[in-house]
Order: structure tokens, then C-alpha cells, then sequence
């Protein structure tokens, strides 16, 4: 790359996926080799939806050199511990699929062999009283290490934030650095008769955008990846039914709860992501099995408060491009795919990607091996996620016949092989780099009514007064270290309360 010439990167498309693109490339790449431009229109609206996020969110915004604090105070953001399932295995069901450790390991041993043997002797407390942070949420309360002044128990969580106050924060931070916002719509797209690779964007007002690469955030159209290179569609509704949505904020409710929420219905499911100044709520179903007024009465039927404005339907097909980056054009956010927010995923995909772009930057020409490999580790994340949402729908005992289709269906090979190896003894095993850790995955098949057969020999060491003494010993730290929690709503009041 010449020195003289910065390497022109055009971001097409804003929005959260576009801002957190145009913030990391900002931080990371020099700027007198690099020219970075992000063009959008205020006419063309954002989805909106992903204001829920996985801990990994506190990598980027420490990558970035974001003061925790003000970030939530910019944002309007509470703490996330968790999510809630309600009425997902059986229709009177509840559990938290909880941030941070489930338990202890005992020597080599994982936890679950010994609560599997505890159920054997009979201890029924529930794997939610061997989590911190399932206790933690249902209590209310929240504290982190870095709190002013220091608390002794730090606490694995995540955020609920406004998405769309995210994105502006971001894009004040990025263009702070140097990325130039462009307004206007992308009218057409010219291409290299010979290459195939994306040239420029032809802009309204008879404007042209060239660049050397290109990454796609114009939401499903991919008016990029899909518009100008043609890369194809895999659909995953065989497995994941669900192809609407209808979204609603609604005025804010009195507690701060630290959780998302996610209710199970006849033909889907609603979430509740409580912001500092407003809930936000959505139901996703699939329309062969629920009308669209339906969907909305369910929807309306079930807010904390008074709704504020009319719900918002987002049609979908979840799936993913074929590949995520062919030519010169590299696909973001829903311009890549779409999998329901179930588990709060939908920004970690994009934070992922722009993470492994980086890795795999151009050095001028781009290369085949490295276009190669990145479609590669993108697709096995993209899969993997995709099999532990899969695994919400198909294990549940419901008897509505939406969810009694999801549970006699077919489902990857992957998933087959992680349930199998679970129901005979308990075992877990976390493949390559795959996103959702054991304890993810212990606290959603046993929250589903996927009980182990068996468990590990070496949870037969100790004797049954040890274990369950052992058991007791867990919940009563557990216990103890919520209580010395302060309240969600105080720490926020105290630390990040939104001016």
C-alpha cells in the first residue's frame, strides 16, 4: 500500500452496525494510511430492535476507551445479568440463562456432575441457587469491581441500552477521529466489469463515493453483498420458524429490573428490555400460526405501561449470506443475516466481524486465502449461535402446535450431537471458539427439561453427606454475597443515572 494513497474504506450504511464499524476502524487504523467514510440518510429508518447485549459489549467499549458510566448515562442503559425464560420448557416454567459461573468445578469435575448427583440424593434446589447472577437479578441488585468506591464482589453483565442512541454516541466518537459522514441514498452501485469488485456508490445529488473496500450495513436489502455481487441466501426457517416481529416501547416501570425478559406464547415468544426511560417490548412469531392483529393483542396485552406509539412490524427470514465477504465488499449486521434476538446476539455479530476484518485487513490487494478463511470462521459462528437458539425451540414440552412442531423437528446435526452427549452423562463440550460457553448451555438445556441420565464417576468420590454439604456450602455463598449486593436501582442512581 502506498503511503501517499490512504487505502479508502466506505462504510454503506449506519445505524449501530455502521457506527461500531466507523468507531473501530477509527481507533485502530492510522489515519495517514487510511481514509474511512460512513455514508447514510436520516430518511431511511434503523430496525432498532438489539438494545439487549452479551458481556462481550465490555471488550469493545474498553477497546474504545469508553468511561463505563458515561456511556450508560449517553445511552439511557441499565445492567443486564441475565435472561428469563418464562414458559419455554413447560408452559409454567421459569428459569435465567445467567452471566458468569454456575457453581463450582471440583477439581477437574464440572459443576453439573455434582448437582446431577444431588438431585440423586435428593437436593432439589435449582441450578438458579448456584448463580450469583440469578440470584442477583431475581433480587434486584447489581455491584461491579469498578464501582466508586471499589466493592469486594465483582459480577459478570452486560447492558440494555437505546440502539439507536448508541449508534450516535459512537458516531460522535468516530467522527471525532477523523471517519467522514456523508448524508444522502445510495442510488445505485457501479461495479468492475472485469474483477467483479464494488468501484463507488453513485449518491443523490449526483455525487460519487470510490473506495478500495466496501462494508455493507444496509440492513436486509444488502444492497452491496447481495444487490451488486449476488452472494445468495441460506434460509434457516425450516428450524427457526418464527419470520416477524412486531416492536413496541412502552413507558418505564417503577423497579429497574437487571434482566431481560422473554415470555413463551401459542406462537412465539415477547421480549421486555427495560431501559432507564422506557421498556422496550417485541413479539416474535411466525405468521403461519398467529395473524398479525393477534401477534399485536399479545403484544399490547402484556406491556408494563402505557404504550408509546403503535407497534412496528419487521417481516424476516432468518438465515445468512452464503458467504459474508466476497470481491471487495464485506457484509454487516442484518445486511449479513438474521437471527432472532432470542439471546441477545445481534450486536456481538456485528462487534465479532469488524473484530475479524481487522485480523484479516487488506494490505492493499485482497487475498483469496484471507477472504477464504474469514467466511469460514464467520459461517461456523454464525451456525453455532444459530443451534443454541434452535435448542430453545426444540426442547420444550409445550402443547400449542407451533411448539410441538419445533419439538418433534429435525435439527442440525451439531445440535443432535451436543443434546446426545448431555443426556447421557451430563457432558459439555465447547468446540473451536464457538460463542456460547458451558455454562450458556448447561443453564438452557436443564432449564428445558433436558435432564442428564448420568453423571461423571469421579462426582462418586465424596460421600453423599459431602456432596450435599458441598451443595449447601455453594447456595449459602451464593446467598451471602447477594445480600451484601446494593439495589440495581441505587447503584444506577448513584453511578449512571441518565441526566
Amino acid at each position: 500500500m502506498h503511503v501517499d494513497q490512504p487505502y479508502r474504506i466506505v462504510i454503506a450504511g449506519g445505524g449501530t452496525a455502521g457506527w461500531i464499524a466507523a468507531a473501530v476502524l477509527a481507533r485502530f487504523l492510522p489515519p495517514s494510511r487510511y481514509e474511512i467514510s460512513l455514508v447514510e440518510s436520516d430518511a431511511i429508518g434503523t430496525v432498532g430492535v438489539g438494545e439487549a447485549t452479551i458481556p462481550q459489549l465490555q471488550l469493545l467499549n474498553a477497546a474504545l476507551g469508553l468511561d463505563e458510566f458515561a456511556f450508560m448515562r449517553e445511552t439511557q442503559a441499565t445492567y443486564k445479568l441475565g435472561i428469563e425464560f418464562v414458559g419455554w420448557g413447560a408452559s409454567d416454567s421459569r428459569y435465567i440463562h445467567a452471566f458468569g459461573a454456575v457453581g463450582r468445578q471440583i477439581g477437574q469435575t464440572p459443576f453439573q456432575h455434582f448437582w446431577r448427583r444431588g438431585r440423586d440424593l435428593g437436593e432439589t434446589a435449582p441450578l438458579d441457587a448456584y448463580s450469583v447472577n440469578s440470584a442477583a437479578a431475581y433480587a434486584g441488585k447489581f455491584t461491579r469491581a469498578k464501582s466508586h468506591p471499589p466493592q469486594p464482589n465483582d459480577i459478570a453483565h452486560a447492558f440494555h441500552f437505546d440502539a439507536s442512541l448508541y449508534a450516535r454516541y459512537l458516531g460522535a466518537y468516530a467522527q471525532a477521529r477523523g471517519v467522514k459522514r456523508l448524508e444522502g441514498q445510495i442510488n445505485a452501485v457501479q461495479t468492475d466489469a472485469q474483477s467483479g469488485h464494488v468501484t463507488s456508490l453513485s449518491l443523490d445529488g449526483d455525487r460519487t463515493l470510490p473506495g478500495d473496500l466496501f462494508i455493507d450495513c444496509t440492513g436486509f436489502r444488502g444492497l452491496l453483498i447481495e444487490g451488486a455481487v449476488g452472494v445468495g441466501y441460506e434460509a434457516w426457517g425450516h428450524w427457526l420458524p418464527c419470520d416477524r416481529a412486531l416492536a413496541l416501547p412502552c413507558a418505564s416501570a417503577p423497579e429497574l429490573t437487571p434482566f431481560t425478559r422473554s415470555t413463551a406464547h401459542r406462537a412465539g415468544w415477547q421480549w421486555r428490555i427495560p431501559l432507564q426511560h422506557r421498556i422496550g417490548n417485541g413479539h416474535v412469531y411466525c405468521s403461519s400460526h398467529i395473524s398479525d392483529d393477534e401477534a399485536a393483542q399479545v403484544l399490547t396485552s402484556g406491556l408494563d405501561g402505557e404504550a408509546l406509539g403503535d407497534p412496528r412490524i419487521l417481516k424476516f427470514t432468518t438465515g445468512r449470506r452464503k458467504v459474508f465477504w466476497r470481491g471487495n465488499v464485506v457484509a454487516l449486521g442484518l445486511a449479513s443475516g438474521f437471527l432472532e434476538p432470542l439471546e441477545s446476539t445481534s450486536i456481538h455479530l456485528v462487534q465479532s466481524a469488524v473484530e475479524r476484518l481487522l485480523k484479516f485487513l487488506p494490505n492493499g490487494t485482497i487475498n483469496a486465502v484471507d477472504v477464504s478463511a474469514y467466511n469460514s470462521q464467520t459461517i461456523f459462528e454464525w451456525e453455532r449461535v444459530r443451534d443454541f437458539i434452535i435448542l430453545h425451540y426444540h426442547a420444550n414440552s409445550r402443547p400449542e402446535p407451533f411448539w410441538r412442531d419445533c419439538a418433534t423437528m429435525a435439527v442440525p446435526d451439531s445440535l443432535t450431537e451436543k443434546l446426545e452427549l448431555f443426556r447421557a452423562n451430563g457432558r459439555i463440550s465447547r468446540f473451536n471458539e464457538e460463542l456460547f460457553a458451558e455454562p450458556g448451555w448447561l443453564q438452557v438445556m436443564v432449564g428445558q427439561g433436558v435432564i442428564p441420565d448420568g453423571y461423571h464417576p469421579f462426582a462418586d468420590n465424596q460421600s453423599p453427606a459431602e456432596v450435599k454439604e458441598l451443595l449447601a456450602l455453594l447456595r449459602r455463598s451464593v446467598a451471602k454475597q447477594v445480600a451484601d449486593m446494593p439495589s440495581h436501582e441505587a447503584f444506577i442512581a448513584r453511578h449512571c443515572r441518565a441526566v
